[in-house]
């Protein structure tokens, strides 16, 4: 122990015997002393920011709270990475139930189509859903390129049956052209097709 180490116990000693507290032990001397010993945060003491504890079910939500497809450079928008990014977006928000969200994917044609209430019906009678979302083709046509995949949604009644909805997805994007817009250069929903097989 420092010089100044057994100063400062000696008068921490001294100050608690005058308040008539017990005297410390010497461990508690070297406790108290030492920057290297770690004590117990008190009971009564608020948790620093960094040690606050989340609730999982807000993580949860702040996890899917926006299901809309993430950024992509350039470079992989342009091609199947772009049109899967859009398609995988679009399949997640249907398997969290979120079907506002994948509503709003939809062509204005789809969505003349299905309203958002009429959307959200599709899946009314379904539990523990999953989307299947298999590789698709694509290809060009007319300055724009297309990604056509098929669509397979599963799930259960009520009642413990299962229940399948299968489609299919075109997505479109306009090619490089002067004067297309950026929502025209980003792969969005050309069609949706989803019918019951049982």
């Amino acid at each position: 122990m420092t010089r100044r180490n057994i100063s400062t116990a000696l008068l921490l000693a001294l100050i608690l015997s005058g308040c008539g507290q017990t005297q410390t032990t010497p461990d508690d001397q070297q406790a108290a002393t030492d920057p290297s010993t770690e004590t117990e945060p008190s009971a009564n003491a608020l948790p620093s920011p960094d040690r606050a504890s989340t609730d999982p079910a807000t993580a949860a939500s702040d996890r899917t709270s926006d299901l809309m497809p993430a950024q992509l450079t350039a470079e992989a928008e342009r091609g199947e990475k772009g049109a899967r990014n859009l398609l995988l977006s679009f399949g997640r928000a249907i398997e969290l139930g979120k079907f506002e969200q994948a509503w709003a994917m939809l062509s204005p044609a789809d969505q003349k189509k299905w309203s958002k209430t009429d959307f959200a019906a599709l899946f009314a009678d379904m539990s523990k859903i999953t989307v299947s979302l298999p590789d698709g083709t694509i290809e060009g046509a007319a300055g724009s390129l297309y990604y056509s995949a098929p669509v397979t949604i599963t799930g259960e009644s009520k009642d413990g049956r299962p229940l399948r909805i299968e489609g299919k997805a075109v997505l479109r994007r306009v090619n490089d052209v002067d004067g297309a817009t950026p929502a025209q250069l980003r792969w969005h929903f050309q069609t949706l097709t989803l019918d019951w097989t049982h």
